[in-house]
């Protein structure tokens, strides 16, 4: 809405995005507490932010984002491990959590030269200069959400103006170290060297699964993220990057083949994955994430992701397995510049154990029909963002899920959406 200068000290932007989904009623042979919801339900989403920044010196940088978040979506972000609304706020255990602005970031970026060469940098709510040493260190300190980091994709990670799922717009296999509106504390220090980065981060892990409160005891609990990101030409002479990912989480887990056994010598009425929690299980994952252009109007972009998936799933969406590929053309060709369409197919999948503790009547922090006939979760999201007025944009957005929650006995289930978005 408002032009942002590009040589002031300071950074003052925001954002706001407001959802509306339906969904029209679905067969489902049965359906349990954390089934998305088989009859007819429409459901608002709102999310609201302030982003703030200073630069302290020209290597050193302060970022303080404020923040307002409301709606469940629908069903109550249950029932899909590709849950159909990045905006969504989830229930901690079970309890709404409580409404009202809240410090979403607050951290302190330091860039230390390794080079008098430099490369021009765009400038945004979390990158202040407009100039780099094109060989450097980088330091982040505070709370911030890792997936402003890692696993980043041009073309599969902005909710705001592109995709809405949350297994398109992220790496549904990376349970990455967050509480439940998706932030941690941590820090992170990254290398840029010309055409490639290297970015590690320690965060802090949430006391227990999909839980409000982060544990600040390191020794016990903590997450380890590791990317190794390269860019280039060498695909039809047009941009293209590749990023591989891994991670490594330790917390109070519980563990589902333990659950099972439980469950199986009548120790409890259903398998309970919270009884078998234990200080110190790890849980970690890879994935591989590219972005290809392919014409000045076509690019292309995909994921793989994998997990062990023995012990629960504890931050992000009960997806062991992933593999993602989509498409996404800029308005140009038809002379809408700031327009923009794309299409993503997502197949989510689950281990062995996992599949049987959801079989068995188990819940999940967000799965469980009481029962399960497993089939992979396959999504499909097309969406079309139209610019309507400087920072303001509308978009349609159109969900079919084959297999909801990883269940062949409920669903398919199509989610219609309609989006309003301003950059100011």
């Amino acid at each position: 809405m408002f032009p942002h200068s590009q040589t002031a000290r300071w950074w003052i932007s925001g954002q706001a995005n407001v959802i509306l989904q339906w969904h029209p009623k679905f067969y489902a042979k049965y359906s349990g507490p954390n089934s998305l919801t088989a009859w007819a339900q429409s459901a608002t989403t709102h999310v609201m932010t302030l982003y703030t920044g200073y630069e302290l010196t020209p290597t050193t940088e302060v970022f303080a984002d404020l923040e307002d978040a409301t709606g469940s979506g629908v069903g109550n972000a249950n029932g899909l491990a590709g849950y159909s609304n990045m905006d969504s706020v989830r229930l901690a255990n079970g309890v709404a959590l409580s409404k009202g602005p809240y410090i979403a970031r607050f951290m302190l970026r330091q860039i230390v030269p390794l080079t008098q060469e430099r490369t021009e940098a765009d400038r945004d709510e979390l990158h202040l200069s407009t100039s780099l040493p094109v060989r450097r260190l980088e330091f982040r300190v505070g709370k911030f959400d890792l997936v402003d980091f890692f696993d980043q994709n041009t073309w599969g990670s902005d909710s705001h103006l592109q995709f809405l799922n949350w297994t398109v717009d992220s790496n549904g296999a990376y349970d990455y170290a967050a509480d439940t509106r998706g932030y941690t504390d941590g820090a992170l220090i990254e290398y840029d060297d010309h055409w490639w980065t290297v970015r590690f981060a320690e965060a802090l892990m949430p006391k227990t699964a999909n839980g409000q409160f982060l544990d600040a005891d390191v020794a016990r609990a903590r997450g380890e993220n590791l990317e190794l990101e390269a860019r280039g030409k060498r695909i039809l002479h047009r941009d293209g990057t590749v990023r591989l990912l891994s991670y490594l989480n330790h917390a109070d887990m519980g563990n589902y083949e333990n659950a099972i056994a439980g469950f199986l010598e009548h120790n409890s009425p259903m398998p309970d994955i919270i009884a078998t929690r234990r200080q110190g299980r790890h849980k970690y994952g890879f994935g591989l994430n590219f972005e290809q252009e392919i014409t000045p109007q076509v690019g292309v972009f995909g994921r793989l992701g994998w997990s062990d998936g023995r012990n629960e799933s504890f931050a992000y969406t009960e997806d062991d397995r992933t593999v993602e590929a989509g498409a996404l053309a800029p308005g140009n060709s038809w002379h809408r510049n700031n327009d923009r369409a794309g299409v993503a197919f997502v197949a989510n999948g689950i281990v062995a154990a996992h599949q049987e503790y959801l079989a068995l009547g188990g819940l999940g922090f967000i799965l469980g029909d009481r029962g399960l006939t497993y089939g992979p979760e396959k999504i499909a999201e097309s969406f079309y963002t139209a610019h309507l007025w400087r920072g303001l944009f509308g978009s349609f957005d159109f969900q079919h899920v084959n297999d909801p929650g990883y269940n062949q006995v409920r669903g398919p289930v199509s989610v219609f959406s309609v989006r309003g978005h301003v950059d100011f």
